[in-house]
């Protein structure tokens, strides 16, 4: 299948993922893209990130063949079976560069399930998703960005199903409607020697 993530860090500019092999992407003066063994110290690798070119514009940059096992779920199953994309995230607030980012990701999944005869409604996840399924590390991409959108997976699923049928509708912009939560805040008891908290989505 197809597994959705977005990267967790406000810069929404390819350059930071991605080297400048073609003159489009920007220079990036960290040397701290991912085109190297074990960026960061982590062993991580997607098949593609969607973000800002050095124009300003949005695209696609294939980093893996599509058929070749990546890095990006934290989980051995989710990692063997799923191709991997990532949204390059910005303050999550821009509602027009949220827009050109999921319409390219439309658009990307549509060709990708177009040309391994998947069926978007099945086989598209994000990466909450994916942990729910228990394939995948308990990471909160994409909904914690979709959802100050008015978007859902289903929402993005279906998109991606009109733009396989060759749809000129236009794509979903009302949310989804959800049912009230029952859940109740609770309080727990942390008995690890060590415990690791992030400050933040890194």
């Amino acid at each position: 299948g197809l597994m959705l993530h977005s990267t967790g860090a406000n810069n929404p500019n390819l350059k930071r993922y991605v080297p400048d092999f073609d003159g489009t992407i920007g220079n990036n003066p960290n040397g701290n893209h991912w085109d190297q063994y074990r960026p960061g110290s982590r062993q991580v690798c997607v098949h593609g990130f969607i973000g800002k070119l050095a124009d300003g514009s949005i695209a696609t940059v294939q980093t893996l063949p599509w058929d070749m096992r990546g890095w990006h779920a934290g989980h051995k199953t989710g990692n063997d079976n799923y191709i991997g994309v990532e949204i390059c995230e910005d303050g999550l607030k821009d509602n027009e560069y949220f827009t050109k980012v999921y319409r390219e990701a439309v658009e990307l999944f549509a060709f990708l399930c177009k040309e391994f005869n998947l069926d978007p409604m099945k086989n598209i996840i994000c990466h909450c998703e994916g942990y729910d399924k228990g394939i995948a590390s308990n990471h909160a991409d994409v909904m914690h960005w979709f959802s100050k959108h008015g978007k859902t997976m289903n929402n993005f699923r279906n998109d991606v199903k009109k733009k396989m049928s060759g749809s000129t509708a236009k794509l979903e912009t009302k949310p989804e409607t959800k049912p009230e939560s029952t859940f109740k805040s609770y309080t727990v008891k942390i008995t690890a020697d060590v415990l690791n908290v992030r400050n933040g989505p890194s």
